[in-house]
């Protein structure tokens, strides 16, 4: 039960590891993001999506060592939670511990995670938002007066200008 506490203790702070490397990127996103730097978007989402699937790997490793406790501890996979296995583990105090506070760091890096994430979110949103006004400003650029453009039907055409933007002639 000793080794499988460490091998859980080690793949849980190499989790948080990797999601504190997640928190750099995505710091560094905000700003990339601000700039609209799409070469450089789409670089750090590429190392992104490489931590990502060293996360799935070590949470992969982290379920079978928990239902390998749970075979230890005859109790069921789905009931070893941080918190439960804390709690099962009052004669120990010293394992206790460990996984308290590991526990603790993950739940922080994962709330930082969450705040950097919704920041990103809300400035794609606003990037997104500015490139529809930014199309639909060119759009009405080209258009033709609404007034007296209107065909047999009497409902408006809609005409576009030509590149230059005048009709005028000499």
């Amino acid at each position: 039960m000793a080794s499988l506490m460490e091998n859980l203790l080690s793949i849980l702070d190499r989790e948080n590891s990797e999601y504190e490397h997640l928190i750099e990127l995505s710091t560094a996103k905000r700003q990339i993001i601000i700039d609209g730097n799409i070469p450089g978007l789409e670089e750090i989402t590429g190392q992104e999506q490489d931590i990502t699937s060293n996360i799935k790997n070590l949470e992969n490793k982290r379920r079978e060592v928990i239902n390998d406790m749970a075979i230890v501890l005859s109790k069921d996979a789905k009931d070893l939670t941080l918190t439960n296995m804390i709690a099962f583990l009052n004669k120990q105090p010293k394992e206790q511990e460990k996984l308290r506070e590991i526990q603790e760091r993950l739940k922080g890096t994962i709330e930082q995670m969450v705040e950097i994430n919704q920041q990103n979110e809300a400035l794609l949103q606003q990037a997104l938002e500015m490139v529809e006004f930014d199309l639909t400003l060119f759009k009405s650029l080209r258009q033709a007066p609404t007034t007296a453009n209107y065909d047999k039907n009497a409902y408006n055409t809609g005409d576009i200008l030509g590149s230059s933007g005048f009709d005028a002639q000499q």
